[in-house]
């Protein structure tokens, strides 16, 4: 039977893009011994979070040697740990090709996705045109905001609500086991008692906000606490999240 328009015949899938939640591992050197026991303590730290997790192994801060990457090694150990490590963000040449070799996907990083942009550009002719800061501008800047994504509705165990290119507003309570991710800014008029990740494209500038901060785990930019490291402040009350110096700070509203 032919597979055509007219035969009613559907493929047997699609291609289609996706925005999928990772978290990253930004790896300084490598040590069988001592990665294998660090990671079981981060784990046990939050162990419903990492379990089954996607992981990028970014190496845009690796300082060690090449040599001592042993790709195997580090995935059998996540394995073990029910933790899946998909591919490889950044690294050198030699690096980036001990990566293909375990049959990791090769993602740029920072400084290559740079390089690769302007590799691209270079055969075009630059072509410089005026800019007036008009009102028509403006507001043209102000109408391609991405809208923010509103739920009014319990996000209960379980769920996971995502809002990939602005700001997530939940008119609701955010129950324990539920996930729910942002590009910019999370606003919860209600308890947070899931996990909140904020600013998952890489946006430091981006905070939480909740009326009850009950969180499991709250997340801006890949940086992250549990539940552990939130009672000691602004613990069921209205509180804001924003990240300063590379950490989490947690603030009352009413002295924000």
């Amino acid at each position: 039977m032919s597979d055509t328009a007219t035969s009613g015949v559907k493929h047997g899938f699609q291609l289609r893009s996706a925005s999928v939640s990772m978290t990253a591992l930004e790896l300084y050197y490598f040590d069988d011994d001592e990665f294998e026991e660090t990671l079981r303590q981060k784990i046990n730290q939050a162990p419903g979070f990492f379990r089954d997790i996607p992981l990028i192994i970014s190496l845009e801060k690796y300082e060690g040697l090449s040599t001592e990457l042993d790709f195997f090694k580090i995935i059998g150990t996540c394995r073990r740990n029910n933790i899946h490590v998909i591919g490889v963000r950044g690294g050198n040449d030699d690096q980036r090709r001990l990566a293909r070799g375990a049959a990791l996907a090769l993602m740029p990083g920072t400084g290559q996705r740079d390089r690769a942009h302007d590799a691209d550009a270079a055969p075009e002719k630059a072509v410089e045109l005026p800019v007036s800061p008009t009102p028509t501008a403006a507001s043209k800047t102000t109408t391609d905001a991405p809208p923010a994504r509103i739920i009014s509705h319990p996000v209960r165990s379980g769920q996971q609500i995502h809002a990939p290119e602005g700001d997530l507003i939940i008119l609701a309570p955010v129950q324990a086991g539920a996930e729910v991710l942002a590009a910019g800014n999370i606003h919860i008029y209600g308890p947070l008692r899931g996990r909140a990740l904020a600013g998952i494209h890489g946006a430091e500038s981006a905070r939480i906000f909740c009326q009850s901060l009950e969180a499991e785990l709250v997340s801006i930019a890949g940086h992250y606490k549990i539940s552990e490291d939130l009672q000691d402040n602004g613990w069921r009350s209205a509180v804001q999240i924003q990240l300063k110096d590379d950490l989490l700070v947690v603030t009352p509203l009413d002295k924000a």
